[in-house]
Formats: structure tokens, C-alpha cells, sequence
């Protein structure tokens, strides 16, 4: 997943010229429209949907930690001409769950915290980054939507336990938030107010050589 920054390409430069009377070389022939196809979805890596998790964790005033799971979401990673990536998540608020616990399934769902039935998705879209963050760890800035509203926010990476990360190793990151900017302020006294999202990351198909 680690791309090297692109380099120059030098033009050759024509020193002698053509006779008058030459005629002119041939166009260059346009390159098929499936190739044109080809290399513009080579730009954009998709996660890999069944082994990637996206979770969150909240704890309560007592120190317990509540764990739950987006089973549905969708990701992709874009690769900006210049070789830094982008990365888009899109999770479905209507199918997230606590496992095991179907009261607060039903909570996590309701007005109260996600309010699954008016707003859908929970939404991160990054800023530019270079891919080295994902191999040796950093911080990813972005902008997280969350029950309509929108703020700056912040995933922090990992360091890579393998040579491929996102191939060979999961890409780990987290992003913790105040869920009370977002409108989810109900249960201050029992629940804390950060909500950390936590990202295990496969891409769905290694680049070609």
C-alpha cells in the first residue's frame, strides 16, 4: 500500500528539423477506451469488506467499556496524482450492534445516540496524507459527520506490523470524539462523553507489479 512519491519525466528534445516537403508523422493513436477504464479504477483501492472491522467503543462512569460494530459499511482509498492517498468510510448506522446485548442495540440505534431512523451513515473524509503514515504510524486529519453535523477530527495509525500493511497485516487506527458536539448528549451520567471509532483495515486487492 506504500507508494513511492512520483518522479520527473524528462521529454526528449528534437534538434534537426524536417525537410519542407516532409509529410507529417501519424497522430499518436489513442490508447482503447477499456485501458482509459482500467487506469482510472487502478486510482481508487477498496476496502476489503469481509476482513476489515469498523467498530467504536464507549465506556461508562463506572469504567466499564462498551463495545459495538458497524456490520455494514463501505470504504475506498483514492490515489491523488501526486502519490498521496485520501481515504473515504461511509458506516451504516441502521445494522450497528452491540453483540450480545440487544437492549443497548436497540439504544445505540434510537434518538438518543446514532438515531439510526433519521440519519443513515456515520461519515469520515480525510485530508491528502502520504501513504508512508500507514507504515510508520501517524496522524490522519479529516472531517467526521456524524447525525448531520460535521467537525474536524483526528485518526491516528498505528505502526505497521508487516511490510504490506493493509495486504499482509491490518491497518489499525482510532479516532476518538466528543459525542456531545454531535448531539448524542443524553446519558451524561452514566456515560462518558468520548466515543472512540476503531478502524481494522484489508485492502481488497494487492497493486499489480
Amino acid at each position: 500500500m506504500i507508494l513511492a512519491r512520483p518522479g520527473r519525466c524528462l521529454l526528449p528534445v528534437l534538434l534537426a528539423c524536417s525537410p519542407a516537403w516532409a509529410a507529417p508523422p501519424p497522430p499518436t493513436p489513442l490508447p482503447p477506451v477499456e485501458a482509459l477504464a482500467s487506469a482510472a479504477s487502478a486510482r481508487v483501492l477498496r476496502l476489503d469488506l469481509q476482513r476489515s472491522r469498523i467498530g467504536f467503543e464507549v465506556r461508562t462512569r463506572f469504567g466499564q467499556r462498551i463495545e459495538g460494530l458497524f456490520p455494514h459499511f463501505d470504504g475506498r482509498v483514492e490515489v491523488l496524482s501526486d502519490g498521496r492517498h485520501q481515504v473515504h468510510l461511509k458506516m451504516f448506522t441502521r445494522s450497528v450492534e452491540i453483540p450480545g446485548k440487544e437492549r443497548y442495540t436497540g439504544w445505540m440505534r434510537g434518538p438518543e445516540f446514532f438515531d439510526a431512523g433519521r440519519y443513515p451513515s456515520v461519515e469520515f473524509d480525510s485530508l491528502p496524507y502520504w501513504p508512508d503514515t500507514i507504515g510508520d504510524g501517524g496522524d490522519i486529519q479529516g472531517r467526521l459527520t456524524l447525525r448531520g453535523v460535521s467537525h474536524p477530527e483526528t485518526l491516528r495509525v498505528e505502526k505497521a506490523e508487516c511490510s504490506r500493511p493493509g495486504y499482509d497485516c491490518d491497518v489499525v487506527s482510532r479516532g476518538t470524539v466528543q459525542r456531545g458536539r454531535y448531539g448524542m448528549d443524553s446519558w451524561q451520567l452514566a456515560l462518558s462523553d468520548r466515543v472512540t471509532f476503531v478502524l481494522r483495515a484489508r485492502l481488497s486487492e494487492a497493486p499489480k507489479p
